[in-house]
């Protein structure tokens, strides 16, 4: 009995590597981690148990066995592969409808989303900023990243037209730059909409979930990217919080204040960080010195009022991008570390898939009745 569990085992671990060395993928230990926990724990106890009273029953338990472990091994494979397929579609599709060149081999960082001032799509701008300044003086990342926006803004919605504005301006000095464009990339989508949704979101490695704590009542854009295998960068906000108890905090980059925080924060002066901070201060005086904007220097006064008076709103920086900037770029550090140790990116990535069950409908609509709406269940016999 032990040696057809034995064989079985060692079968499935054959099948596996074969798969990978034909994929040419580096991710053994990971696939090896699925495969064990799932093809071998879950059923061997259970199976074993059978076997010592029913004799036959060794020889389904080792054909059992060697299923499972094929079955989870290829599954794992599957899942490292097809990210791959789907960074190679989103490559074409860019080439395609944008004439975008962008490297497969980055880390494909991606924010789509309706566009405004809570969901900070500008801190993702002003990272930019920073990272720029940090290839300009020598910290260059050990693998590229390639960092994608895609929103629209509402017509009279005149500062988030000016971010948009600004993320395109960024692009353009990128790509222009060559000392800084092999390291990193900026891409704003045209006409973002769901088919474009449909090639980013299975593409994404990191899916930015950025709002300010206590903003966002729920999301389900991050529900999607969690699905295909993106992990989350972001706060304790929404869903985030929901996705975080599910996969665990070291399966996602959880950055920023809570929404306690937040709340209890009203002696919060962002000119204390803009005077104290140099990488800050350096990062936000580039907004109005003209290098993003030669033709009109005083192109993006108006984010730069938004952060820190009150020229342009009533309060300075109200949803937090200063307090929350340095969080913000530690996390992205942890993100470009994570990203190079391919055994633990697999398993979160994997872990991620495995852990979105919750997320269904049903589920949802089952506490909709429930909780909110306290109905009682029909039940419907039907005659076949």
């Amino acid at each position: 009995m032990a040696l057809f569990l034995v064989s079985a085992y060692f079968y499935g671990f054959s099948f596996v590597d074969y798969a990978i060395e034909r994929k040419r993928f580096n991710v053994k230990q990971s696939v090896r981690y699925v495969n064990k926990n799932v093809g071998i724990v879950t059923g061997v106890g259970v199976i074993f148990a059978f076997s010592l009273m029913v004799p036959w029953f060794s020889i389904i338990a080792c054909s059992f066995v060697s299923i499972l472990s094929v079955i989870a091994g290829t599954v794992a494979v599957h899942q490292v592969t097809q990210k791959e397929t789907e960074k190679i579609e989103l490559k074409k599709y860019l080439k395609k409808t944008q004439n975008i060149d962008i490297d497969e081999n980055s880390i494909f960082d991606i924010q789509i989303k309706r566009l405004h001032e809570y969901k900070r799509q500008y801190m993702n701008a002003l990272y930019v900023i920073y990272k720029y300044l940090q290839i300009k003086k020598g910290n260059t990342p050990t693998t590229p990243i390639t960092i994608i926006f895609g929103a629209k803004a509402a017509p009279a919605y005149t500062i988030a037209k000016d971010i948009i504005h600004l993320i395109l301006c960024l692009q353009q000095l990128i790509d222009n730059d060559e000392e800084v464009n092999k390291y990193l990339k900026v891409v704003m989508v045209e006409n973002y909409n769901v088919t474009a949704a449909e090639k980013l979101i299975p593409a994404c490695d990191i899916s930015e979930q950025i709002s300010l704590a206590s903003k966002e009542a729920s999301g389900t854009g991050n529900m999607k990217f969690m699905l295909n295998g993106a992990l989350t960068l972001g706060t304790m906000d929404g869903a985030n919080v929901e996705i975080v108890d599910e996969v665990g905090e070291e399966n996602a980059f959880i950055f920023g204040l809570s929404s306690d925080e937040v709340i209890n924060n009203g002696g919060y002066n962002p000119m204390d960080i803009f005077n104290s901070d140099m990488d800050i201060r350096k990062v936000l005086m580039q907004l109005i010195n003209g290098f993003y904007s030669p033709d009109d220097p005083e192109r993006f006064r108006p984010i730069y009022n938004s952060l820190l008076n009150t020229q342009e709103t009533d309060v300075a920086d109200r949803y937090f991008i200063l307090k929350d900037f340095k969080s913000y770029a530690a996390a992205q550090k942890r993100v470009e570390e994570a990203y190079r140790n391919e055994e633990g990116w697999a398993k979160s990535a994997m872990l991620n898939v495995a852990n979105v069950g919750k997320f269904t409908s049903d589920r949802t609509i089952e506490e909709y009745v429930q909780d909110i709406w306290h109905l009682e269940k029909v039940k419907v016999k039907m005659d076949v």
